[in-house]
């Protein structure tokens, strides 16, 4: 009987938030890679299965620093830190383990021309073996979606209204994450400027005008797009450009029906439709949601590894 071939290490840099928990429980059932290394300076030394179940018995965090990392002879590495906080990370594994796979959750990279930008649906005709990769926003996946299969036709600003459950304030306690307050309010914030917005319009090349809001339930996020259009369309052509686009993605579907964030929640799928058109052709709404911790995070980082590793995309996920 031959042995089953060897699964490749992965460690996870910053583990403690949402997107690390989501990451864990999808890493434990991934056919070939192996959870090595889990980082946590507040659970130095505790073992990983008393908070995540998921997770392999006998693994424990550790608190290590970047150099040491490096040295641990991972094949993949996801950064899972804040903002502005990866660079010493990226520094260490160019310098002693260059080859290794880095995937990075943050904003740090997403407008690094040097780096895969990864929303497979849109971009993996772009990857070539760039064994580095930036996962894009969650609210930035959503929009692109929305707007991509239009942007040909766009006559002007696309205004882009989101909202979001309250994990996507991280665990970091503040008022956008906080049940209580958020009880019976919708609360906006970033409303200009937000680094979403800069990040689909320097994707996208169009100007993208984002307004955010967080809602009162835990996770799921949806995006209402009105794009203004160069010329009348008719709903069918509409309907053609989004199947054109998507029609085999396994992990997108389009649907006539105005998607509800609820139907994604706990899903890797995001859904596009909702399609409505202006009397006179000229201006269409789009609704756009999916799981900002799955689709929005984890699931799509697990769909780029696959990616870098030359796997099926979907392996691990469906």
């Amino acid at each position: 009987m031959n042995a089953p071939p060897k699964r490749l290490r992965i460690g996870l840099i910053g583990a403690r938030g949402y997107v690390g928990s989501e990451l864990i429980r999808l890493l434990a059932a991934h056919p070939a890679l192996e959870l090595a290394y889990v980082g946590s300076r507040e659970r130095d030394g505790l073992e990983v299965q008393r908070f995540e179940p998921a997770a392999p018995a006998g693994l424990h965090y550790r608190n290590l620093g970047p150099l040491d990392v490096a040295r641990e002879a991972l094949d993949v590495a996801v950064l899972a830190l804040p903002n502005g906080l990866a660079a010493p990370w990226i520094e260490a594994f160019d310098r002693i383990r260059p080859d290794t796979l880095l995937l990075d959750l943050s904003a740090d990279y997403r407008f690094d021309a040097g780096w895969y930008y990864g929303l497979p649906e849109l971009t993996r005709s772009a990857y070539a073996l760039q064994r580095r990769i930036s996962n894009p926003g969650c609210y930035a996946t959503a929009m692109q979606l929305a707007v991509a299969p239009m942007r040909d036709a766009l006559a002007g600003a696309v205004q882009c209204f989101g909202v979001s459950g309250y994990s996507g304030a991280g665990t970091t306690p503040s008022d956008k994450n906080d049940p209580v307050k958020l009880k019976d309010n919708l609360m906006p914030y970033g409303l200009v400027g937000h680094i979403h917005e800069r990040e689909v319009a320097a994707r996208m090349a169009c100007d993208i005008q984002f307004m955010p809001h967080v809602a009162p339930h835990f996770r799921g996020l949806s995006i209402t797009a009105n794009l203004p259009l160069a010329r009348a369309f008719d709903l069918d052509e509409i309907r053609a450009r989004y199947a054109g686009c998507y029609g085999n993605e396994p992990l997108l579907e389009v649907s006539d029906a105005v998607p509800w964030t609820s139907a994604v929640a706990g899903t890797p799928k995001a859904l596009v439709g909702g399609f409505t058109l202006a009397a006179d052709g000229r201006r269409l709404v789009v609704i756009s949601v999916l799981d900002n911790l799955l689709k929005g995070a984890a699931s799509q980082a697990l769909q780029n590894i696959n990616l870098g590793l030359g796997l099926p995309e979907t392996t691990g996920i469906l």
